[in-house]
């Protein structure tokens, strides 16, 4: 297959707008990365360039260890799944799909057998006399995926492929990409907005923030170490809570605001603390650790869990619960979270090593 590689990549438009600033990214052969971060982050744009869709103002993209910063698309030996499908309406699924190989001048046996197996790997099968207007918005996506995977290309691109699904949806093709991905092995960029897809997806996660990028690593890992204040609070649902704070010393206690008597010490530099929802307990406290009282503003129960939104002092707070809360409006809980679990921040808003 092949690997991707960004360097010094930017891309500035007329009037001197700068969309991407400088990014270098490396991506495995046969992972799956994900671009993920607000609307405007450039993430898309950055997507489009790889596929040879946008001129790149400076830097290289390499594909397979080959630049291809002149190379059009059609001869980059990728394939892209747009978000609205991008199907021809009076087509039928298997001219969708056979599309792009017939005008390639493949033999018809050939284009026959791969679309057959496509269709296959897709549960598309008994479909491929049908037109998009007879089809679902989930097969309509996976007609999409096969029209990308009968061309056997070097790379995938994905661009916000799941938007247009409902949320149920959205999570069945989720799991049907990963699979797919991983049995075809072939190197794929992925570009959403939505950070559960991200987390759930990715072997490679790069948070992109303002046409830079925050942070690029293991899912799980830029979960429970995030490298700046916008990364704590872009990935994770409800957001981490950031308690802006007065600079800490070693060995003192922080004071958090007006909040006082937590009895956590802070690395030197903090300015701000951070904690999950998640790593919030009720439970009377059994080590050093944040304590502090939150009280109730509305619980929103959610089924396995409730979400306790309040205050401590100044500041705003939810706090994550298992079940069915009893808490009401006005209650005054006692909360507090284990010092591994906090997370600690200075006044640029990087991440301070505890």
């Amino acid at each position: 297959m092949a690997t991707v590689e960004l360097n010094g990549v930017r891309k500035v438009y007329a009037g001197g707008v700068e969309a991407v600033k400088g990014v270098d990214i490396k991506i495995a052969d046969k992972a799956l990365c994900v671009l993920v971060g607000p609307s405007g982050c450039g993430k898309s744009t950055l997507l489009r360039m790889i596929a040879g869709l946008e001129t790149i103002s400076d830097g290289t993209v390499s594909i397979d260890g080959k630049v291809v910063n002149t190379i059009g698309p059609a001869e980059r030996d990728i394939a892209m799944v747009f978000q609205n499908y991008a199907l021809y309406p009076h087509m039928k699924v298997y001219d969708n799909m056979a599309y792009g190989l017939r005008n390639r001048g493949m033999k018809k046996p050939e284009i026959d057998e791969r679309v057959k197996r496509a269709a296959e790997t897709l549960e598309l099968s008994a479909l491929l006399d049908r037109r998009p207007r007879e089809l679902s918005g989930g097969q309509r996506q996976r007609v999409a995926m096969g029209r990308a995977i009968v061309r056997n290309p070097k790379v995938f691109l994905f661009d916000e492929p799941l938007s247009n699904l409902d949320a149920k949806l959205r999570g069945q093709m989720r799991v049907e990409i990963k699979n797919l991905q991983r049995a075809l092995g072939v190197t794929s960029v992925y570009v959403t907005h939505d950070q559960l897809e991200a987390m759930t997806l990715a072997d490679q996660l790069v948070v992109m923030n303002g046409g830079l990028v925050e942070q690029i690593g293991a899912p799980l890992d830029i979960y429970e170490q995030p490298a700046s204040t916008f990364v704590a609070s872009f990935i994770g649902a409800p957001p981490m809570n950031l308690l802006g704070s007065e600079q800490g010393t070693k060995g003192a206690s922080l004071t958090v605001g007006d909040l006082s008597g937590l009895g956590v010490t802070v690395p030197p530099g903090t300015t701000t603390l951070g904690v999950r929802p998640e790593d919030f307990r009720l439970d009377a406290p059994a080590a050093e650790g944040l304590r502090t009282e939150l009280t109730v503003v509305a619980v929103e129960p959610v089924g396995a869990e409730s979400f306790l939104h309040g205050t401590a002092s100044d500041f705003r707070m939810v706090v994550r619960v298992p079940g069915r809360s009893s808490a009401q409006p006005g209650d005054r809980v006692p909360v507090w979270a284990e010092r591994f679990k906090l997370h600690f921040f200075d006044r640029n808003g990087r991440r301070v090593q505890a």
